[in-house]
């Protein structure tokens, strides 16, 4: 399989974000964690702020807005999300330190267990009554708090006992708060990194991402968001002890789609012909068929170069899941769609998908590459 110049895969176990807590546990003693993949600076209290929507390319292009930043961006490192560069893919990933093929959040939305139709992985609707049993592996987040670190999730209270967490940030002691209040989010997290011999603070953010949805991240709208994000960054820096080392990381990048770019399948039989289950997202969907060549080949046909078509075994093989389990499989679909350029791959069935201005799931580097920013004083 020949990939697009513009695509990039993953290299689980050397720079993705299933890599950044097993390195930060490599320092804590975490059990498992002997090797600390990322270079990261020796600390003994860690800080994972999580910009949801936070892509390397978006950050790199805003620098000149930015205070903290841009003071700190040259000594960034590059991650890559998982595939499919998504929310609830990217925080799975880091949560349990797994590749997607290994603890099988395959994306926006998939193929429920069992079932024949689809579950939504971040409402968690469709899903199964215990997260805790569909995504067993353990968190990371767990495994920490088994060698006696201290770990504290900070966030909005109505993710406490969400599917979502329960299945991939299960684990921390949570911490609610309300998440327009910036100097509460910040006491918290100072509060939380002072407990204990060892300490990791997860902290997520979601405004970014919810404006570039509304909005496009070529917008304004947009950039006041990453400003004032990155004022707070720079604030809980200053507020932390210098002992504590701040991670700032993102989950996905992000691409405006305009609406002239959808290709609302309804106008195009031939492409649900054969198709038992229309899922993912618009970016990266995923087709389950009882023929996946021919359906594979008709996609290919009708998009022609606007989208990279494979079938889920040509994906395997190549890696874009890492090690796949046989009992999350059939998890991803039997064909997979990966848009190029600013295309997507819209259903008037999914009518509050058609609203969205920025997209991401593909594999561009405008998606898959997040940054990973890091401040620790005592190592300057």
């Amino acid at each position: 399989m020949k990939l697009p110049e513009d695509f990039v895969l993953p290299a689980y176990g050397q720079s993705t974000l299933s890599d950044l807590l097993p390195s930060i546990g490599a320092h804590l003693g975490v059990d498992g964690c002997r090797d600390d993949r990322l270079g990261l600076p020796s600390a003994k209290r860690y800080v994972v702020l999580l910009v949801d929507g936070l892509g390397h390319q978006l950050l790199g292009r805003s620098l000149r807005h930015l205070g903290w930043s841009s003071e700190v961006y040259g000594d960034a490192l590059t991650l890559t999300a998982g595939i499919p560069s998504t929310t609830a893919t990217s925080l799975t990933c880091l949560g349990t330190g797994c590749t997607p093929g290994e603890h099988g959040m395959a994306g926006y939305s998939f193929l429920a267990p069992g079932e024949k139709h689809a579950m939504n992985a971040l409402t968690w609707e469709g899903g199964p009554s215990e997260p805790e049993v569909f995504q067993s592996i353990p968190t990371m987040f767990e495994r920490a708090a088994a060698t006696r670190v201290q770990v504290t999730s900070i966030g909005p209270g109505r993710f406490e006992e969400s599917g979502m967490t329960r299945a991939a940030l299960r684990g921390a002691e949570f911490v609610t708060v309300d998440e327009a209040d910036n100097a509460a989010r910040i006491t918290a997290t100072v509060e939380a990194s002072r407990r204990g011999e060892a300490s990791l603070v997860y902290v997520y953010e979601r405004h970014l991402d919810h404006t570039g949805h509304g909005k496009g991240v070529a917008s304004q709208a947009w950039l006041d968001t990453l400003i004032h994000i990155d004022e707070f960054a720079g604030r809980l820096r200053e507020a932390l002890d210098d002992e504590v080392c701040l991670l700032v990381t993102g989950d996905h990048g992000m691409i405006d789609v305009p609406t002239e770019r959808h290709i609302i399948v309804e106008d195009h039989p031939i492409l649900l012909k054969g198709v038992e289950l229309f899922a993912g997202e618009g970016r990266f969907r995923q087709l389950w068929a009882t023929s996946p060549e021919k359906v594979a080949s008709r996609w290919r046909s009708e998009l022609g170069e606007r989208a990279l078509v494979v079938t889920g075994d040509e994906a395997v093989a190549a890696g874009w899941f890492g090690d796949m389990s046989s009992r999350v499989r059939p998890r991803f679909g039997d064909v997979l769609v990966a848009m190029r350029d600013d295309w997507a791959v819209m259903s008037r069935a999914l009518e509050r998908e058609l609203g969205l201005v920025g997209q991401h799931g593909s594999l561009t580097r405008a998606e898959m590459l997040v940054p990973l920013l890091i401040d620790h004083p005592e190592s300057w």
